[in-house]
């Protein structure tokens, strides 16, 4: 389109040491600079502007949060993970979230957890520039489709909103592929290799799905056994690290969180595969379609994929190169990975969100930069222009969606429930809980009393202890989980039980008597306060 002739990738080639830049160079880099900038504006301005909604940024939104940050707390006052307490994640969280952690000593755990989502809706917002970096040798179109769909994805931005592990896990891979790939080949350099491997080994140490893109990586390199050596050594110096720290002071123990009850689940419904294609399709501000009709979006949009990048190979006159078989590969096996589970939730599609945009910016953007020099039929001559500017304006749109969507949104718990319970519980009590945000928000996460429970991930504990069940499916008849819970409740002073308590708490016979028999509610639901009391007495959970 610019008399430039391309190379086989479709990448515009750099110019010889020496030779004077082609026409416009300048100003293309100045654009392509630019739209980095732009679109990393406008997500840091999405997630900020979610996270001042009402209860976002000191109240309670999540219940991973919880857990992702309450390991931290539990970790700068000297619990250790997997043998003080249980989380079925790697450390990789824990130890991002330490320095954070530590203002909770002075400032209150909320303050901290305020700090930490805001650090967390940066981490997310800082994924763009590095696609950015990553794409930028491919042009304007593909830099502002990448870093544009990364900006505005709904998961992403929600995601953000509080301290989960996906934007983390989505930086660090991005930081990888930034250090493994020079420009749309595989660096031949070792140290960089060696780098990228670290940062996807410690993507690995935040969550496990980093295994996904890291064997992408070793069959690229499979043909190159020294560089697939560098680039393996680098992934696991990048996961041992920060994990084998932690594994090895409980290592049955981790081995049940992290491998057993990430792999084996059971629930008591799987979620419906029409919501799962819905969140990965990005289509979350209208009313849930059918699953038919999102089985050909969905198809549609792979074949038409499929069709622009074998074109783009026909044209160029050579396969896809390496960058864009590792986004491909990539956005293939995490849709798979989202699909096949019982378990989904909107986060997970936060991972996928910097590959869907680099699956659609790559391909096309090797198809323009691989039609003839010199054309002379007007159509195609417009085909770049035209498509950029539909490009450029559909993001708009979809960012005006994003933010009237983000308008409209509030955290679920009252702040008044949060103040109200706040004044009942005096600070440094016992306070026994299934979600550990909650306590997290009104101050109460650490306790003076001798004895208090360090539970923080009651679900996961049910999954580590009962090999995949939960308090809907049979936790209960694991003796250690019975045990675990009974301990959360035998040293309580209070207990701030939310709606969601059947799914995680398993009622055993024994613990409901024992519950019931000490302690009588303060508030009603739907999240209940109870007080320990000398008394029997019924309750909401009598039944």
């Amino acid at each position: 389109m610019s008399g430039t002739r391309v190379t086989a990738s479709g990448a515009v080639p750099a110019a010889a040491p020496g030779a004077p830049a082609a026409p416009g160079a300048g100003a293309r880099a100045w654009a392509v600079r630019a739209v980095i900038i732009a679109a990393t504006l406008l997500a840091v301005g999405l997630r900020l502007y979610d996270l001042s909604r009402p209860g976002y940024l000191f109240g309670i939104s999540e219940y991973d949060d919880g857990t992702d940050f309450g390991s931290a707390i539990r970790l700068v006052r000297g619990a250790v993970p997997y043998r003080d307490f249980i989380m079925v994640q790697p450390p990789g969280i824990t130890l991002i979230m330490l320095p954070v952690a530590l203002i909770t000593k002075g400032m209150g755990t909320i303050t901290g957890m305020a700090v930490a989502r805001v650090v967390t809706a940066l981490a997310s917002a800082a994924a763009v520039p590095v696609t950015g970096l990553l794409t930028r040798h491919r042009g304007f179109f593909a830099t502002l489709v990448a870093c544009g769909v990364l900006a505005i994805y709904p998961d992403s931005v929600m995601a953000a909103r509080t301290v989960l592990l996906e934007p983390w896990l989505v930086l660090f891979c991005l930081l990888g592929a930034l250090a493994v790939f020079d420009r749309d080949k595989i660096s031949g350099s070792w140290p960089r290799l060696l780098l990228g491997g670290v940062l996807f080994g410690f993507a690995g140490a935040v969550k496990v799905w980093a295994i996904l893109p890291v064997v992408v990586i070793l069959a690229l390199t499979a043909r190159r056994p020294r560089r697939a050596a560098a680039y393996a050594a680098g992934v696991v110096l990048g996961f041992c690290v920060p994990v084998l720290p932690f594994a090895l002071t409980a290592p049955v123990t981790f081995y049940r969180s992290v491998i057993i009850a990430q792999l084996v689940r059971n629930d008591v419904m799987r979620i419906p595969q029409g919501y799962r294609l819905q969140q990965i399709l990005g289509l979350v501000h209208v009313s849930q379609l059918p699953t038919p009709p999102l089985v050909i979006i969905g198809v549609v949009v792979v074949l038409a994929l499929a069709a622009i990048s074998l074109i783009g190979s026909r044209l160029a006159h050579s396969a896809p190169p390496a960058l864009d078989w590792f986004v491909t590969g990539t956005c293939a096996l995490v849709v798979a990975a989202f699909l096949w589970p019982a378990d989904f939730y909107y986060h997970y599609a936060g991972f996928l969100a910097p590959f869907v945009g680099l699956v659609i910016a790559l391909p096309v953007s090797r198809l323009f930069s691989a039609l003839p020099a010199g054309e002379t039929r007007r159509w195609i001559r417009r085909m770049r222009p035209w498509a950029t500017a539909i490009a450029a304006a559909t993001l708009v749109v979809l960012a005006v969606f994003q933010v009237i969507a983000e308008s409209h949104e509030y955290s679920g718990v009252p702040a008044s429930e949060i103040a109200q319970v706040q004044r009942i519980i005096p600070p440094g009590a016992c306070v026994a809980t299934d979600q550990a945000s909650y306590t997290i928000a009104i101050n109460r996460f650490v306790s003076t009393v001798p004895g208090c429970s360090l539970m923080i991930d009651g679900v996961g504990t049910d999954y580590a202890l009962s090999s995949g069940r939960n308090g809907e499916t049979g936790a209960g008849s694991s003796p250690a989980v019975a045990a675990a819970w009974m301990a959360q409740f035998r040293n309580a002073q209070y207990a701030w039980l939310t709606s969601q308590e059947y799914r995680r708490i398993p009622w055993t016979p024994q613990l409901r008597a024992y519950f019931q028999s000490h302690f009588v509610p303060l508030t009603e639901g739907p999240d209940w306060l109870y007080v320990r009391t000398a008394h029997p007495t019924g309750g909401p959970l009598a039944g």
